[in-house]
């Protein structure tokens, strides 16, 4: 008995120091659902850390493919919402409404953007070499954020974009 004991505590222990399995926490959605475009400009940088707030950015190294998979199609996604839906509706709008299309496109290359980061961060992490591209990001991230931030207060226009994101 006492041979038992010793022997499930030794199992349990080594089962407890085990690392754990790298786990998906990202599930399917769609481009709407996760647009942080509308509304007021200037809280960007949060708005699109909480999109992502279901996985570990704290632990890149611990990210798993498949949500790795979806922060690359986030970017994918947002990049098209740009050039097919933002960039039409800014060059044929005027005044206010242009400014507020101006800065949902501004929100929506933050959102693009830290997708993009965080990707690079996880790949990093795991022992891919992406310093000078993560660098490249950065910069655009943190110039985004600055105009969003610049524009903070005013109105932000979301447009639809009929995209889905799969997941989890």
């Amino acid at each position: 008995m006492h041979f038992s004991t010793i022997a499930i505590l030794s199992l349990s222990a080594l089962a407890t120091a085990a690392p754990l399995a790298k786990r998906q926490a990202l599930a399917s959605t769609t481009y709407n659902a996760i647009s942080i475009s509308g509304g007021k400009a200037g809280n960007a940088e949060a708005e699109a850390l909480a999109v992502f707030s279901a996985i570990n950015t704290a632990d890149p190294s611990n990210i798993g493919k498949q949500d790795i998979s979806f922060l690359n199609k986030v970017n994918q996604v947002a990049n098209d919402a740009e050039t097919d839906a933002f960039n039409p509706a800014i060059e044929a709008a005027t005044g206010a409404q242009k400014d507020a299309l101006q800065a949902g496109k501004i929100k929506n290359k933050v959102l693009k953007l830290t997708a993009t980061k965080l990707q690079l961060e996880a790949k990093q992490a795991q022992g891919e070499d992406v310093a000078a591209k993560l660098a490249e990001e950065l910069k655009k991230l943190n110039n985004n954020i600055a105009t969003d931030k610049a524009s903070a207060g005013q109105a932000s226009t979301a447009l639809p974009f009929d995209a889905t994101i799969s997941g989890a």
